[in-house]
């Protein structure tokens, strides 16, 4: 079946249609979900309201405008980094500590699962606690300048100024 004519039936509202390109996109548009949000289980879901969204706007794509994979890619893109900005991403992440991926990492017997942590505990030896706090609260809660200052009740300019001599030292613990 013709790619063209596939797209023309599912803007149709055709279900065969539609099943037949969630099962050749799914796992594409899931995965670059993933690749966003770095969380599997969320991104499966996101990736059926995906598959919904552009059920509902079919009608929006248009062939002139690009290829249709593009056109689904780029709401996938979207609607992964609108999760990555909402309160309740960044909520669920305020839940994750330093000290437990440093535990994650330490704990972990598959090199895999050290990727994104190997070497966190040396960058981090030797900083003062107030760089850990904000290098905590910034980088693994998803935390804003500004939502980090108001959580520590500190100006947002002495935030700025801590974190780029935290991120000065780790760049020495680099070295």
């Amino acid at each position: 079946m013709q790619l063209d004519n596939l797209i023309q039936r599912f803007q149709e509202k055709d279900r065969a249609a539609f099943e037949t390109l969630y099962n050749m996109y799914a796992d594409n548009l899931c995965g670059a979900i993933n690749i966003i949000l770095k969380d599997p289980e969320r991104s499966q879901e996101l990736c059926q309201d995906v598959f919904v969204k552009i059920w509902t706007k079919s009608d929006q794509y248009d062939t002139s405008k690009g290829r249709f994979f593009t056109w689904i890619l780029n709401i996938a893109r979207n609607t992964a980094i609108d999760e990555l900005r909402s309160k309740s991403h960044k909520n669920q992440k305020k839940n994750l500590s330093v000290e437990t991926l440093v535990g994650i990492h330490e704990n972990s017997e598959d090199l895999n699962d050290k990727v994104d942590t190997i070497g966190l505990m040396s960058l981090l030896k030797g900083l003062k606690d107030k760089c850990i706090l904000l290098i905590d609260l910034l980088y693994f809660k998803g935390y804003t300048q500004k939502e980090a200052a108001e959580h520590l009740k500190t100006p947002v300019g002495t935030i700025k100024t801590r974190i780029r001599s935290c991120i000065s030292e780790i760049r020495k613990n680099m070295a």
